[in-house]
C-alpha cells in the first residue's frame, strides 16, 4: 500500500518496506505512549488487511495544533464506503472516549476524495485556514486544506 503510487499520490514519496515497518512501529510506539493513534482496518466479513484510520497529534512546524483525524487504503478498497466507515469510528472514538473538543483533517488542496469523506464525517473548511504546508517542496503537495470539527 505504502509503494503505490496511487495510494500515495496525494501524500508524498513511496515508501520501501524497511520504512513502512519502521513507520508502523512508530504508530504503535506512540499510540502505546498516547492510549490513541493509528488502528488498523479490515474487512468484516474476511479480515483482510485493508489500511488504516485514526487520530494523530498534529505534526511540529504546522500553522495550527491539535488532534488530526487520518486514514489510509489500498487501492482496491477505495469506493466501497470503508474510509467513511472507518473515519466516523475513529470520530467517535475521538469525541466519546477522547473527549476531545475539536478534530482536524488536513490533505493536499487536489485530494478531492479525502475531502469527500471528510465533509460526509460532518467536517467544514474555513477557505481562510488553507495554507501551504510547509515540510513539503514548493509544488502540487504544498497547499493543504484545513477541515474541523467541533463536536
Amino acid at each position: 500500500m505504502n509503494a503505490d503510487p496511487e495510494v500515495l499520490e496525494h501524500l508524498g514519496d513511496l515508501l520501501t518496506r524497511e520504512q513502512s515497518d519502521a513507520s508502523v512501529a512508530r504508530f504503535q510506539a506512540e499510540f502505546d505512549q498516547r492510549g490513541y493513534g493509528w488502528w488498523a482496518v479490515e474487512v468484516l466479513d474476511t479480515g483482510q488487511f485493508i489500511g488504516f484510520t485514526g487520530l494523530d497529534q498534529v505534526d511540529d512546524g504546522m500553522p495550527f495544533t491539535g488532534v488530526e483525524i487520518g486514514w489510509r487504503l489500498a487501492r482496491s478498497a477505495w469506493g466501497h464506503g470503508y474510509a467513511t466507515e472507518a473515519a466516523r469510528a475513529s470520530l467517535a472514538y475521538g469525541c466519546e472516549t477522547l473527549e476531545l473538543r475539536e478534530i482536524l483533517a488536513v490533505t493536499t488542496a487536489t485530494n478531492l476524495r479525502s475531502q469527500a469523506v471528510m465533509r460526509r464525517i460532518g467536517m467544514t473548511r474555513d477557505p481562510a485556514d488553507d495554507f501551504d504546508d510547509p515540510s513539503v517542496p514548493e509544488g502540487p503537495l504544498r497547499r493543504n486544506v484545513l477541515y474541523r470539527i467541533r463536536p
